[in-house]
């Protein structure tokens, strides 16, 4: 008897214990650029929302060098396989360290935004700047497509958090574009101040 309650208490308590999964889908400012993964930001976000009482399960499914076109790619296999309540969306910077359309990175990640609401999953979008030398022109129209996609989808846009780390040495690598590791915790904070919100 005391075994089937045992049973029963087990079964009744397994839900209460499962978390949501969220999932990054970024490039090299989430990936852990020349550091381990496990001192990127996103592998330590789940501890600081669980600080704020927000229990997740964090996917890092981030790659160095990923654009737009490459995270809309990949992410139909990464809603199947992980089935993620939350997904945040950190791309845009290599497509315009390349130079490419506004109209295309928009158009990429508006498709994003619905394939991660079709699944059932909410997207949350992080906004993302290039440096002025592409142009005052260019940066603007790259500056606003994030607000408007935001705004036209009612999807929360989240801060670009490398404009709070950029002018401190310690926390920048040499070339000037990536945080070190000795800046992912206080990302991990930041952004689990952030997104708690919209949970």
């Amino acid at each position: 008897m005391l075994r089937f309650l045992s049973v029963i208490l087990l079964l009744l308590l397994a839900p209460l214990s499962l978390a949501s999964t969220l999932v990054v889908v970024g490039d090299s400012l989430s990936a852990g650029y020349r550091m381990s993964a496990e001192q990127s930001w996103p592998n330590l976000l789940a501890d600081e929302l669980d600080k704020k009482g927000r229990r997740l399960d964090v996917v890092n499914a981030s790659i160095s060098g990923d654009t737009t076109g490459n995270g809309l790619a990949r992410l139909p296999a990464l809603l199947t396989r992980h089935k993620p309540a939350y997904v945040i969306i950190e791309l845009g910077a290599n497509d315009g360290l390349r130079g490419f359309p506004p109209s295309t990175i928009r158009n990429n990640l508006a498709e994003m935004i619905t394939q991660i609401e079709a699944s059932g999953a909410k997207p949350l979008l992080m906004q993302i700047y290039v440096p002025p030398n592409y142009g005052k022109r260019y940066s603007q129209q790259f500056a606003m497509l994030y607000q408007d996609i935001s705004k036209e989808y009612e999807v929360p846009l989240l801060p670009f958090f490398l404009e709070h780390i950029i002018l401190k040495p310690d926390w920048m690598m040499e070339d000037g574009l990536h945080p070190t590791a000795a800046a992912q915790p206080w990302i991990a904070e930041f952004m689990a101040q952030e997104v708690a919100p919209h949970l």
